[in-house]
């Protein structure tokens, strides 16, 4: 009698979740590969082109993260959709986040194109910003297809069909590396474009992805079904309306979270170098153990969506919760690894013979032993986040995103960093202030929801 519950849970929440948060996860650490072959690459070109290229794809990555949480409305507003029985309108979010991803980019391209200006502006070598120029020259390009994948992608996953996109993902890295090797360094014949190469790469294997997601939604029945892709050139001017109202909140929290880290890295830039190589080692760690909530908070996301356009709070009380315990439970196991082999997980990221590394793994120890506490926050909030987007609310969030990661993780930060002079520890500290206090104020709000149709009448 006692396993019941526990059977029933499983059956019916904690399985579902996993099933669809594993390839989500999978999907999100390849992406990661795909930046990381793009550096080690890069790399042999030389410093000022390595330099060169990791500004360049700041620039486009903050482009891109704005845009991807515009896009990320489609995944909850088609789960509702799809929740009430509503295809025609599940159809007209998905093809108006194509609509979007399209549009944004006007903007966008704009921006690009005064890369070289803007990073003169902000104090940096004339010579690096002109080669920053010139490898955005062609990546900027892979925007509308990496942004158009977003949407397709939401498709997928509120349909179920989330191990297409880690395979897509894969195929992604595999077409990058190979294309990398060709066009950077002019190999089997090519020209040898160096940073103009990897940025024509990047455009080709997220265009090829795009093509992969395009052919398999018109070749697999039950997705051909919907045909998103009907009728595509007629605007809707309702739902590219409900997009900007719930994917502008959801752009503007990815930013301040990312503004956080950013911020962070300034600081600790003011410690001295080798305390910024620690956090450098650090934030790839912790960047890399982020990947599992991402995946658990988008397939939250799906199912507390789906559970809110049925009108099903207990459904949608039952989703959010399950994720959040599977992802707490994750995340402390991610702690205690940190806690017991901190040493040998930053020794991975360090040259032995160089005579700053003992500093350094000192250093990045003790700041994983801070990250070793947040990451249960860290999971806490993102599932919290995306929990509460499910049910139609992400104004609210976006208020605690802000007043959570910059008037208290920032201020802490600052304070106990530099006014109790606890150094780069403080500063993680910091960091772990303001993901707790989002984790708990996201949480609670989810908790204390009085009634289903309050939070819906965001949505609909």
């Amino acid at each position: 009698m006692f396993w019941n519950p526990i059977r029933s849970l499983w059956r019916t929440d904690i399985r579902p979740t996993l099933v669809l948060g594993l390839p989500l996860i999978g999907a999100q650490v390849a992406q990661m590969a795909i930046n990381a072959s793009d550096v080690l690459m890069i790399a042999r070109l030389g410093s000022e082109k390595l330099a060169a290229s990791v500004l360049s794809f700041n620039m486009w990555m903050l482009l891109w993260f704005f845009g991807m949480g515009i896009i990320q409305a489609v995944i909850p507003l088609g789960a509702q959709a799809r929740g009430r029985k509503e295809p025609r309108d599940f159809r007209r979010v998905v093809r108006m986040g194509l609509w979007m991803s399209a549009l944004y980019c006007i903007p966008a391209w704009c921006v690009t194109a005064y890369t070289g200006p803007i990073f003169i502006f902000l104090g940096q070598d004339p010579a690096v910003s002109a080669l920053a120029a010139e490898y955005m020259t062609a990546l900027q390009w892979g925007l509308f297809p990496a942004l158009a994948i977003m949407a397709i992608r939401g498709f997928l996953t509120v349909m179920g069909y989330t191990g297409v996109i880690l395979t897509a993902t894969l195929l992604g890295v595999v077409i990058n590396v190979v294309l990398n090797y060709v066009l950077i360094f002019g190999h089997f014949g090519f020209p040898r474009l160096e940073l103009v190469g990897a940025g024509i790469a990047s455009v080709l294997a997220s265009s090829m992805s795009l093509l992969f997601f395009i052919f398999y939604v018109l070749w697999e029945r039950r997705l051909r079904r919907y045909t998103i892709f009907g009728r595509l050139w007629r605007p809707d001017v309702v739902y590219l309306i409900k997009i900007l109202k719930m994917g502008l909140p959801i752009g503007v929290t990815l930013i301040a979270e990312a503004g956080l880290f950013a911020g962070s890295t300034i600081l600790v830039g003011w410690l001295g170098t080798q305390q910024l190589a620690a956090h450098g080692v650090a934030v790839q760690i912790v960047s890399m153990t982020f990947m599992v909530p991402v995946g658990l908070s988008q397939a939250s996301l799906t199912r507390v969506g789906y559970a809110a356009g049925r009108r099903n709070d207990d459904a949608v009380a039952r989703a959010g919760w399950s994720a959040l315990g599977v992802t707490l439970l994750i995340m402390l196991c991610f702690a205690v690894v940190f806690w017991t082999v901190p040493e040998f997980l930053v020794s991975l990221y360090l040259n032995p013979a160089d005579p700053n590394a003992p500093e350094v793994l000192g250093y990045a120890t003790s700041f994983l032993a801070v990250a070793a506490i947040f990451q249960l926050f860290d999971g806490g909030q993102i599932i919290g986040v995306n929990n509460l987007r499910g049910i139609g609310d992400a104004k609210v969030p976006l208020a605690f995103a802000i007043f959570g990661y910059w008037f208290i993780g920032f201020s802490l930060s600052l304070g106990l960093g530099f006014g109790l002079n606890w150094g780069g520890v403080g500063i993680w500290c910091g960091l772990a202030g303001g993901l707790a206090f989002v984790a708990l104020a996201t949480n609670i709000r989810f908790f204390l929801r009085r009634t289903l149709r309050h939070y819906t009448a965001y949505a609909f």
